[in-house]
């Protein structure tokens, strides 16, 4: 059953539980994604800035409740969702090399995928599991009973679908995007190869982990024979009140703004004595009429595993501390402020003529009003992977084994080139954050628009459309998808 914001209720669920649900949903539905601090931080979805039903004006919060085990996100649309949806707690990133060379079979293999992400967003199993003993279960079943849990699936083509090695391996060459670029080595970066690039991601986000992790695992089965896993990253957000801004590793509000954000009055910075207010999602979000026809309505995403030295951070001094951001810890306000919400004025100076907010704050650096306006949308979480070896790159320069925790950061733009890069390549050369924080991690994706309202679409379907795919002979290890030729050099869709 469908509900006014456009999610399905599961089947199952009781009267009361439905009706609670619903009344959440109605103040939750409307946002599109609350802001974050700064482009470092990850942007949290909350009801903060809206009016709040009843329940949670009682003191009746989502955490108090439990996930939301019985809400569907609705997968089919004009956007994929995953993007704009209030952010859900947890997250499993994925990141596939492709193994084949036959064209047909990477349609193939999108396309079971899209089924497959048609019924795990409604909780349901990946197929129907017939019960037979000699074969192995059509899904490993450590889900069944979980629910939906707010599950969504974006998909995302690295520049290996396009090219690799200056090889056009299916014939997509031609249709690669010229925003669809390596990005560059930026200051500071430490990138693992085993943590960086790829040619297919997924990113599964759900308010419960096992329901993210048990969709990216059924989804690589799938893929078995046609793409091979190259690296993972699960992260996750605390159940803060609805009615908080969450706070990152580092005890800082992240969550204050971002554009696309549910108060698009709002100002966020002051600068040469202009004001800025927040983008909307056509303008920062989506690719318009500039991009190729098989992109409009998508999205591109840089993704950054970015390793925070916890240690040396909680041996800073607070008001340190609140000058590499920018902010006070405590209330979130920009130092030019007393609010939260309050504007950051890049033009306050002190008695002696000094900016308040200092030059290289992490607040100015990432702000759009010291980027010529360039704005990204920021959806990132924290991760805490244990511990492992490191060497700090900044005094005091110690070794051994620390926290291997901090952001999976993860934004949006139309393009990376003048959303992203722009605003990064200043940060990672003058940014104070970076004595405490290193981009260990990194790719970039181009995320194409939803599936629409064909049930028989699948995603990235128009950036197949008439062109001969390359093709090879068929082994048990490469079955070309259905209609498509098995000893031909090309098949055309």
């Amino acid at each position: 059953m469908e509900d006014k914001t456009g999610r399905i209720q599961a089947e199952g669920d009781s009267t009361e539980t439905a009706a609670s649900r619903r009344a959440f949903l109605r103040g939750a539905g409307s946002l599109a994604v609350a802001g974050a601090v700064c482009p470092f931080s990850g942007a949290r979805a909350t009801s903060a800035s809206l009016p709040r039903p009843a329940e949670l004006a009682k003191g009746i919060t989502p955490d108090s409740r439990g996930p939301s085990r019985g809400i569907v996100e609705t997968f089919d649309g004009p956007h994929q969702g995953g993007i704009l949806t209030p952010l859900q707690n947890h997250t499993c990133f994925v990141v596939f090399d492709l193994v084949t060379e036959d064209g047909p079979s990477v349609v193939r293999l999108l396309k079971l995928w899209t089924e497959a992400a048609r019924r795990l967003s409604r909780g349901q199993t990946v197929a129907s599991v017939d019960g037979n003993p000699d074969r192995p279960p059509a899904d490993s079943g450590d889900a069944v009973g979980l629910g939906p849990a707010r599950l969504t699936l974006t998909f995302g083509f690295g520049p290996g679908l396009f090219e690799k090695d200056g090889h056009d391996r299916y014939g997509l060459r031609a249709r690669r995007p010229a925003e669809l670029i390596d990005l560059p080595h930026f200051n500071g970066d430490q990138l693992a190869p085993g943590n960086t690039g790829g040619d297919l991601s997924v990113q599964a986000c759900a308010d419960d982990p096992q329901v993210a992790f048990h969709a990216v695992r059924q989804l690589a089965r799938i893929a078995d024979g046609t793409a091979q896993l190259r690296w993972i990253q699960n992260g996750y957000n605390a159940q803060f009140a609805a009615e908080d801004t969450p706070r990152n590793l580092m005890g800082f509000k992240d969550g204050t703004q971002n554009p696309v954000s549910a108060r698009p009055d709002q100002v966020h910075a002051v600068a040469g004595g202009k004001s800025f207010r927040p983008g909307s999602a056509d303008k920062v979000v989506w690719v318009g009429s500039e991009g190729p026809e098989w992109m409009r309505g998508g999205s591109y995403m840089v993704a950054r595993r970015i390793r925070i030295f916890l240690e040396h951070w909680d041996r800073t001094d607070l008001s340190f501390q609140e000058e590499v951001f920018g902010r006070r810890k405590q209330s979130g306000a920009p130092l030019t402020g007393k609010g939260e919400f309050d504007p950051i004025d890049l033009d306050a100076v002190d008695k002696d003529g000094n900016p308040i907010i200092a030059e290289n704050a992490h607040v100015r650096l990432a702000s759009a009003a010291a980027n010529g306006g360039a704005e990204i949308l920021r959806r990132g979480y924290s991760y805490n992977d244990g511990l492992s070896f490191v060497a700090e790159r900044w005094p005091p320069w110690r070794q051994g084994l620390q926290y291997d925790a901090g952001l999976f950061f993860v934004c949006y733009q139309r393009d990376p080139r003048t959303g992203f890069v722009q605003i990064y390549d200043k940060m990672s050369k003058l940014d104070l954050v970076n004595q405490y924080a290193t981009h260990v991690g990194s790719g970039l994706f181009a995320c194409p628009p939803g599936t629409g309202t064909k049930p028989s679409s699948f995603i990235g379907e128009a950036l197949f459309k008439d062109v001969s795919l390359k093709s090879v002979a068929a082994t048990p290890a490469s079955v070309p998808a259905p209609g498509a030729s098995s000893t031909g050099k090309t098949a055309s869709y």
